[in-house]
């Protein structure tokens, strides 16, 4: 064996040897053609959207935190889940959920914990 070519499993044949047939890689590769040109399109089409939508920040929107989500955002950032902090707040966990919703889109924030750094740079909780 020479020192570029790298050793296969056993019962493993390499794709352009013993395995396929020019008929099955020619398969493969206009499957692959088809899939690239599709892949193209959508990209091309979401580039467009992208210059047509511009992203705004919360600010521009004119959505801050309500009080309410404020508190919630602080005791999420105190590392209490739903449970707690409704039994806190007095409020059902379906509420709370509800407010950590809303934090979320309001700050567009992907997770709660990226909710928190927001919530921290904008000096929303301390």
């Amino acid at each position: 064996m020479s020192p570029g070519r790298k050793r296969l499993k056993p019962g493993f044949a390499r794709a352009d040897h013993q395995g396929v047939d020019a008929a099955e890689r020619n398969a493969i590769l206009s499957r692959y053609a088809e899939h690239s040109a599709r892949f193209e399109s959508v990209a091309a089409r979401r580039e467009a959207v992208a210059e047509v939508i511009p992203l705004s920040t919360p600010a521009e929107v004119g959505h801050d935190p309500t009080a309410r989500e404020t508190e919630v955002l602080q005791l999420i950032s105190d590392g209490l889940v739903n449970r707690e902090i409704g039994e806190r707040l007095f409020l059902s966990e379906e509420t709370v959920k509800s407010h950590v919703r809303h934090l979320l889109a309001k700050l567009h924030a992907r997770s709660r914990a990226h909710a928190v750094a927001v919530g921290f740079r904008r000096g929303l909780i301390s």
